[in-house]
Parts: C-alpha cells; structure tokens; sequence
C-alpha cells in the first residue's frame, strides 16, 4: 500500500497545493525539504548575486585596463593645462590609470553644469595595476607633484576656485596631494569615490587644505575590489583590512573634530541605481550619477533634490 506522502517516482499524482509549493520552491533553485531550508537558498542566492555583481565590476574594470588609455601628457602640456585661469578641476584616477570610466565621470560633471577645467593626472607613471597599489614610495612622490601642480594654480589664480576628485587608489593621492599643500593653500571641495586607503587613516591634515567639504562615497557591495581584494593586496596605505571605499572612513582618536566636520560620507543607496550606479566598484563613477549626484555637489548652489542625503550630515564619527 502507498502511503499519502510518499513522492516515489512510481507515484505521480500531486495535490494543487503541492504543485504550488513546487513553484515556490523551483525559485530557490531545487526541491526542498522546509520553508527555512527555502528562505536560506534565497539568502544564499542574494549573497551570490552581490559576488557575482562584484566580479562583474571587476571584469569592467579589467577590460578598462586593457582598453584604450588616456594619451600621457607631457609635463609642458601639463603645466599648461594646469596653469590655465579660472576654476581648475583636477581629477585623479585608479591604480589603472586614466579610462573610460574617469572620462565617462566627468562628463557627467559637465551635464552637471560644472563650469571649469578639467584635468586627468595619471599618477600611475604608466605602470598601472598592482606595481602602482604597492608603489608605496612612488606614490609619496606623485602626491608631491600633485601638491605642487595645486599651488602653482592658486599662485597663478588665487581668486578661483580648484576641485579635487579621485577614484579608488587616487582618493588616496589626493589626500596626500592634501596634506603636502602649503599652509596658505586651499581646495574648495574634494570628491572621493570608493575610496582604497584604510577606514582608520587620518585625514586631520589633509582636511585643513579644504575650505568647503570633503565627499565620500562608498558602498558594501563593493565586495570583490574594495572588501577581498584589499584584505588580499592590502590598501593604498599598505593595510591588509577592508578599505574606506567598503564601508566609509572612521574618526580615529588622534584626529582633530572639527577638521572632521568637513568630511561627508554617504553609503550607497539602492536608488541610485536610476543612475547606473549599482553599488559596485565604479558604479559611482557612472555618467548620469556624476550628473545628477555628484555635480550639485561641487556646484556652489547644490539642488536639494538631487543631493545625497539632503538636509544631512551622514559623517560617521
């Protein structure tokens, strides 16, 4: 005699209830035993989804590094760029150096109504990649240049205004760009995007070189690059732990409070996804994101609609 329950393969006669509960579970993959074996191979298909859209950014930004780089320029061409008037917005890219992702961001910018000149530096001195992570020395004496390209424009044109955006590993060259600044001089604001120095560096000096806001933007979806891949190759700063670009900067006991209250951070927000930023590695570098988000930011009246968290101060202490 076969027993009410018994789903042997000779049995083929199913309630409704059992063919819904098929559906239902058919979701999560494969049959299964109970709804909290169900609920967890849905959780497990969501943390597989996150890895899974982490590798992607991982591969786009591969593909970036084997594409088509920005053309160097030479240091006259440079100089030039840099001593021309006005506002100056210097950008500084990821260890890959200048791409496709740094140009789509600032044209973004420029739909934003940001008005100045723009400016890539590629710190990389063409060795991208890890050499340009681990380039520890290197990077120093980038930073150095950097700071000095900086003063050369306010000395030039002390009445206008400079903007300092990075990417990933150029978050970090920025705040020693910052922090290697004279005394005298001052950018207006500085945009950090997934930032790859450690949560706990201090940043006291670098934010006495800002006269408006430092914005950080990071995201825990960022798993691949910004979680693994720094616990594996370590951050900028040579820290082997999840960066500031994963889960934002915290104050360490050595810093100055109020240089911090010019540190903004904002954590990825799953609406931002109308503006192809998925919360990935260079999802923050998207061109509608640049143009709705990130440019009312640097504009000098920003569009309470468009801002991140508008009416907040979202800095973790």
């Amino acid at each position: 005699m076969r027993r009410g329950c018994d789903n042997s393969p000779g049995d083929t006669r199913k309630s409704e209830g059992d063919k819904q509960a098929g559906v239902i579970f058919w979701i999560a993959g494969s049959p299964v035993a109970d709804w909290q074996t169900m609920v967890s191979k849905i959780y497990a298909m969501l943390r597989f989804r996150f890895w899974i859209l982490g590798l992607v950014s991982l591969g786009m930004a591969a593909l970036a590094y084997g594409g088509a780089a920005t053309r160097p320029a030479s240091e006259e061409i440079l100089r030039a760029r840099i001593m021309v008037k006005g506002p100056l917005l210097l950008h500084l890219p990821g260890i890959a150096g200048p791409r496709w992702n740094d140009r789509r961001m600032l044209a973004g910018l420029r739909d934003g109504g940001v008005k100045a000149n723009f400016v890539i530096y590629d710190w990389t001195e063409h060795d991208p990649g890890i050499d340009a992570l681990q380039g520890y020395a290197r990077n120093h004496r980038e930073a150095k240049k950097i700071a000095d390209m900086i003063a050369a424009h306010a000395a030039a044109d002390p009445d206008s205004p400079i903007y300092l955006t990075a990417h990933s590993g150029g978050c970090a060259l920025a705040v020693w760009a910052l922090e290697n600044l004279p005394a005298t001089v001052k950018v207006q604001t500085v945009l950090l995007i997934a930032p790859a120095l450690s949560p706990g560096y201090d940043l006291t000096a670098a934010l006495r070189h800002v006269e408006g806001k430092t914005f950080v933007f990071a995201s825990t979806l960022d798993v691949v690059v910004l979680y693994s891949g720094t616990k594996i190759f370590g951050t900028m700063d040579g820290v082997r732990s999840p960066a500031a670009g994963f889960a934002g900067f915290v104050q360490p006991p050595s810093a100055d409070p109020l240089e911090y209250q010019k540190l903004v951070q904002f954590q990825y927000r799953k609406d931002w996804a109308k503006y192809f930023d998925f919360g990935d590695h260079i999802g923050g570098m998207s061109r509608p994101f640049a143009q709705a988000v990130l440019a009312p930011l640097i504009d000098p009246i920003p569009a309470p609609s468009t801002r991140p968290g508008a009416g907040s101060d979202s800095s973790r202490q």
